[in-house]
């Protein structure tokens, strides 16, 4: 058996630190384009608090050692459950499925990616629930279909890097995989 060279912790630290820095480039996006485009309504604070919310919980499951592709796809489900019943509360301006939703969307696909990158020899372990992301991911695509949505771009980025995800994910761990199914189903 061959197996792949394991990052150290030094590699994996580097990796999550600039994570870390672009999520935050991201939410000083967001600041800005809230600025500029509907100052009376903060979403720019909830899609922050959003991300935050994500790292947290990243950074506690990777130090406890835990299976942490559940907890990430429960809380997806549920801060984006959450983003559009604030939307629904404040008077429904969409911003939840414009750019709440396909955010959530993305980090829930990065913070995958990093655990893949991290711990590939649990992959396994995060298949199914990586699954269950991108079937969540074509979300946005359908409210495009739709016509709920009024900019388009945000929901297809977030669909295109949830494709995208899956496919380094293979590509990262092929071998591992074609063992695991060779493993389990003795073909």
């Amino acid at each position: 058996m061959i197996y792949p060279q394991k990052l150290n912790s030094r590699k994996s630290d580097l990796i999550v630190k600039i994570f870390i820095f672009i999520s935050i480039f991201i939410g000083i996006i967001l600041v800005i384009i809230n600025t500029l485009t509907t100052p009376n309504i903060h979403w720019a604070g909830f899609c922050n608090a959003g991300i935050i919310y994500v790292w947290i919980t990243v950074l506690y499951s990777i130090n406890k050692n835990i299976n942490i592709a559940g907890h990430v796809l429960i809380q997806a489900i549920a801060i984006s459950i959450l983003t559009i019943y604030i939307d629904y509360k404040t008077g429904f301006k969409a911003w939840s499925i414009n750019i709440a939703v396909p955010i959530v969307i993305i980090i829930a696909n990065i913070t995958m990616l990093i655990l893949t990158i991290i711990s590939y020899k649990k992959y396994i372990k995060y298949a199914i629930y990586q699954l269950v992301i991108i079937a969540i991911s074509f979300l946005p695509i359908l409210f495009v279909y739709e016509n709920l949505v009024q900019d388009k771009v945000l929901s297809i980025v977030a669909s295109g890097i949830s494709v995208l995800n899956f496919v380094l994910t293979l590509a990262l761990c092929s071998k591992d995989i074609k063992e695991a199914i060779i493993r389990k189903f003795h073909v």
